[in-house]
């Protein structure tokens, strides 16, 4: 291969990201200067705050400029180097961008070298330790959430990349912890593969009643994903003194930049003494070795399951993404380009 294919952000999306908001470029590689590595990318990340930073709002990151690659996690091989801690063939994790050849320099890109002999394959790697998979889930849960031994945990977009982790690590914490997902099938996978104790399909059952249901005593953590009305309800079931692990709020990402009511019942904060604490995985950034250790050795011990949806070819990745935010996939959605 001796052409770099990339999609490069040319206009703002206004709802659904649409393909007229990308323009898709064919260029010869370009070698590494001094400092820089070029990489074969081999599986792209698809995540929900590939969105946001669409989107000209204030957020943790800047936003993708107009003209610029779309800015997105991946695993790749290194092909050329001018960087004296990367070697030709070394298998590196970062943010590659929707690239299939990027040149770029490491400390800007998050591009860190994995672990000769590393058991994991690279949609794997992006499932269990990619920082929008296991680190959030990880910090995200025990570092904000802090959960108990007897506790109840309720998790949202339970069978997703992030959701999955959280109430699998809630297990291994002792907690009591049901799930949220969308069908049937996500349902089954989140029970009878997961673990978790039980799972409400918020499509088709009364998402109150389940909870009332499933956490009679309460919900003491609750890890959010979603917003919207599934939140308010989570609110009104929360016990006093409950913490709130605010990770995303995936229902309104298409209407980035507009007004998004709610929460309604944001009056239980109060009542209830809740504390609600909104985190970003690159906070615990200095403590990353400490997650990937416990990481790969409760999946080592099989404590720890991941499911890949792996999808094909470069060229869909924007519908990629259209899918992820409307909920059709299942488990971690990966591309291989």
């Amino acid at each position: 291969m001796t052409t770099n294919r990339s999609f490069t952000l040319i206009s703002r999306p206004n709802g659904e990201l649409s393909d007229s908001d990308l323009q898709r470029h064919e260029q010869p590689i370009t070698a590494p200067a001094e400092g820089q590595i070029q990489v074969r990318t081999t599986c792209l990340s698809i995540d929900p705050t590939i969105r946001i930073w669409m989107s000209d709002v204030p957020q943790y990151m800047p936003p993708i400029g107009l003209g610029e690659v779309v800015r997105g996690l991946g695993v790749g091989v290194v092909e050329q180097s001018g960087h004296p801690d990367f070697a030709v063939g070394d298998r590196v994790l970062g943010l590659l961008g929707w690239s299939t050849h990027p040149t770029l320099t490491p400390a800007l890109s998050g591009v860190q070298a994995l672990p000769a002999g590393l058991p994991l394959s690279d949609a794997k790697v992006l499932s269990l330790l990619g920082l929008t998979a296991g680190p959030t889930a990880y910090f995200g849960l025990l570092e904000v959430g802090q959960p108990r031994a007897g506790e109840t945990l309720v998790v949202d977009a339970a069978a997703g990349a992030v959701g999955s982790l959280v109430g699998q690590i809630g297990k291994i914490k002792g907690c009591r912890v049901v799930g949220i997902a969308g069908g049937p099938e996500k349902c089954a996978y989140v029970t009878d593969t997961l673990g978790f104790d039980a799972c409400i399909d918020y499509k088709s059952a009364d998402v109150g009643k389940g909870l009332d249901e499933h956490c009679p005593d309460g919900i003491d953590v609750c890890f959010e994903n979603v917003g919207g009305p599934i939140f308010d309800e989570i609110l009104l079931r929360m016990n006093l003194g409950g913490r709130v692990s605010l990770c995303g709020l995936i229902a309104a990402y298409n209407e980035a930049g507009k007004p998004v009511p709610g929460p309604y019942n944001f009056g239980m904060i109060l009542m209830r003494r809740l504390r609600v604490q909104g985190f970003i995985v690159l906070d615990f950034i200095d403590r990353m070795g400490q997650a990937t250790a416990d990481l790969v050795q409760w999946a080592a011990e099989g404590k720890l399951k991941t499911l890949e949806d792996v999808r094909q070819g470069f060229d869909t990745l924007p519908e990629a993404l259209r899918q992820l935010l409307r909920g059709e996939k299942h488990g971690k959605l990966v591309l291989e380009p």
